[in-house]
């Protein structure tokens, strides 16, 4: 398989660490942003090429379930076992072993020597003591001193002790780290739409505890019956338009009640699933949450991490957390990306957002207890959504916003950044395509020429553009290959000129419409979803080449919608 740029930056990060530096290295990508390919292309090098032995560690059941079967899909020329009580398997002799460290924290002599060992959400490696990782790791080094270890996080830090990588921890430095706003902004994750709650929930009588509310002290805050119904009736309300909402609750009481008062007063299912509910009952109800055949799930402190469902569209935190990672972790859950969403609304009764900030801004260096006070963000009043701080006009619905008061006198400017950027997907009819030949300004001999597409929306009255790199290598040319195969039957071309002569053949799908991502402080908007009308059925691309009056630069190929949606 072909890595996406940074999946590729993200392997050669890990090796170039490995070979050059002592100490272990962890990897930093957004929940949502695909760090099981890299894991795999990792585990294929250390088996193929280096004969290494690979450990991949995980907590949980259901995470380590989901990496084998994405591992058996994108790697399958390399031979992996599992190892986990909760699943039944005992596999001890491949040369891959993914287990959960619940189930080999003892038993590092039975699985044999490894020289790589990859921690998948490595945050939840204790900072010191005797733990069950670093156990399981001092008696793997017993049988291998060499071996080496590799971390995988969303979230790089402990709430209590700050970063999880020390020259003293089992991880030691970050050797690749990208964040979520690239990744929203190259199309890789979901935009996040957060909107401020009508239901008040106040915090400030509850005790913290170590870092956290208590939880008996929560649970009777949130589980109040008169704020139970009218969060229910919000929610309700606010996620009409949504097909898949995830709730998460303060506590199994707490979520019970929200299941009966969904049912009882608003007459809709909602599934329940928290960490005693039984492996099979908890597997059936996820699935139907998956295929969407059940719209509302509420969960107590299960669905947190390694929660893969790219169906989300909705985030609903009846849950205040002081934790930053927790937060994280609950918002991240409507990152990944799917053709049937344009944004996902996270919907915040736990006065979590101004706790916190912007989702795209955490980062901890230090550790830290975090206070109420100046939130980060402000709600705006006419559209109820959270913008940042600095921000004059609500960039959702205009909204001018009062000037801030400000101190007769300041020591120095301002070097207060904004914490995050706005990032808008719209859906735009599409009346007229355009195909043509181009070739950029000041290009050289040697430098390939791309497809121009340009899409007409009337409701902009405009063009947008994308290029389709044929002619190019690895990831632009891999994204070329899915950008055809999902518009014709023909063979993909190799050339411009072979794709604008089967493209003027009509034999390429229609555009009836396109969602367009739009980021804040960047020029060109970004085509990341399409509305496309049936494959053609006519006859195979001849491979005749195409009309050299047609394939000038100057010229193009025009299509109309006859009946665009």
């Amino acid at each position: 398989m072909i890595l996406r740029p940074y999946q590729q930056a993200t392997k050669d990060a890990v090796y170039d660490h490995l070979r050059s530096r002592r100490d272990n290295p962890c990897v930093v990508i957004p929940t949502g942003g695909g760090k099981t390919p890299v894991i795999a292309e990792i585990c294929k090098e250390a088996v193929t090429r280096r004969n290494w032995r690979v450990l991949i560690l995980s907590h949980s059941r259901e995470l380590l379930q989901q990496t084998a079967d994405k591992l058996q899909a994108i790697c399958p020329e390399v031979e992996f076992g599992v190892f986990c009580a909760g699943l039944g398997q005992r596999d001890t002799r491949q040369p891959v072993i993914l287990a959960s460290i619940q189930s080999v924290h003892s038993r590092a002599c039975e699985l044999g020597r490894f020289d790589l060992i990859i921690i998948d959400e490595a945050h939840h490696i204790p900072p010191e003591g005797d733990g069950m990782y670093r156990k399981f790791l001092a008696e793997v080094r017993l049988i291998n001193p060499h071996a080496r270890v590799v971390g995988f996080t969303a979230t790089p830090f402990r709430l209590k002790t700050g970063p999880i990588c020390t020259p003293a921890g089992i991880l030691n430095a970050i050797c690749y780290e990208i964040g979520v706003r690239e990744l929203i902004a190259g199309g890789y994750l979901c935009p996040l739409f957060t909107s401020e709650s009508d239901t008040t929930f106040d915090t400030t009588s509850i005790r913290v505890q170590s870092g956290e509310f208590a939880s008996g002290e929560l649970e009777n805050l949130m589980d109040d019956n008169v704020l139970v119904r009218e969060a229910c009736e919000e929610l309700v309300r606010k996620t009409s338009g949504r097909r898949s909402v995830l709730i998460f609750a303060s506590g199994v009481q707490h979520a019970q009640h929200i299941v009966e008062v969904l049912r009882a007063d608003h007459g809709v299912e909602c599934g329940f699933v928290d960490g005693s509910t039984p492996i099979a009952e908890r597997d059936a109800t996820i699935a139907c949450f998956k295929s969407r055949e059940l719209k509302y799930l509420v969960n107590v402190g299960v669905l947190t991490t390694g929660f893969d469902a790219p169906c989300v569209d909705a985030v609903v935190l009846l849950r205040p957390t002081m934790s930053l990672g927790l937060y994280y972790q609950m918002v991240g859950r409507g990152f990944r990306i799917d053709p049937r969403k344009l944004d996902c609304l996270v919907l915040d009764f736990g006065g979590n957002v101004r706790r916190h900030g912007p989702v795209d801004s955490i980062r901890v260096e230090e550790p830290v207890v975090r206070q109420e006070g100046t939130a980060p963000v402000k709600p705006c009043p006419q559209c109820q959504a959270f913008v940042s701080a600095g921000f004059a006009i609500c960039p959702h619905c205009g909204f001018l916003f009062d000037p801030p008061e400000r101190q007769r006198h300041e020591a120095r400017a301002s070097e207060d950044a904004v914490l995050s950027r706005v990032y808008t997907r719209t859906r735009y009819r599409v009346e007229n395509v355009r195909y043509r030949a181009y070739t950029k300004v000041g290009a050289g001999p040697n430098d390939p020429p791309t497809l121009r597409v340009a899409y007409w929306a009337p409701e902009i009255d405009d063009y947008i553009v994308e290029w389709i790199c044929f002619e190019h290598q690895g990831y632009a040319r891999q994204k070329a290959v899915e950008w055809w195969t999902q518009r014709s039957a023909a063979p993909v071309p190799n050339s411009v000129d072979q794709a604008l002569a089967i493209i003027h053949e009509h034999e390429i799908a229609a555009a009836h419409a396109i969602t367009v991502l739009r980021v804040q402080g960047e020029i060109f908007p970004k085509i990341v979803g399409y509305e496309l009308g049936p494959l053609p059925t006519g006859r195979p691309f001849s491979g005749m080449p195409y009309p050299s009056q047609i394939s000038d630069l100057g010229q193009t190929v025009d299509f109309v919608n006859e009946q665009p949606e």
